[in-house]
């Protein structure tokens, strides 16, 4: 379920950027946007392979998906707010630039999560 919610709003957003903020904002910001927006979708798919592995390694799978999804909500989450800040003008985007890292991080623990699972479903 989390996969095809994060997935149908990749896409929205996606189009959003492509059409909708392509004349607010510049191609730099444009371009973070687009790296939101991919990231989102590259990790949606990587949710939706977890459901695929046996409820024995429950743990492993909630420990990968937790990663996997606020991974996505810090990293992605920040890449759209910094690439938005000329228009969104909150004074709190300034100081979010530490989050995307450590979305990053959650997403490297998610994938370290899912070998982990696949090393114990073999």
């Amino acid at each position: 379920m989390t996969a095809s919610i994060l997935g149908s709003i990749a896409v929205i957003l996606g189009a959003f950027g492509a059409h909708g903020l392509k004349q607010l904002i510049d191609a730099n910001e444009l371009t973070i946007w687009a790296k939101g927006v991919e990231y989102q979708f590259y990790h949606v798919f990587a949710l939706l392979f977890l459901s695929f592995f046996k409820s024995e390694n429950y743990k492993l799978v909630k420990l990968s998906y937790g990663f996997f999804t606020f991974g996505i909500i810090l990293f992605s989450g920040s890449l759209y707010l910094l690439a938005t800040r000329t228009i969104l003008e909150a004074g709190f985007i300034a100081y979010i630039g530490p989050v995307t890292p450590i979305g990053g991080l959650m997403l490297i623990l998610g994938w370290v999560s899912l070998f982990w699972t696949a090393l114990k479903n073999r």
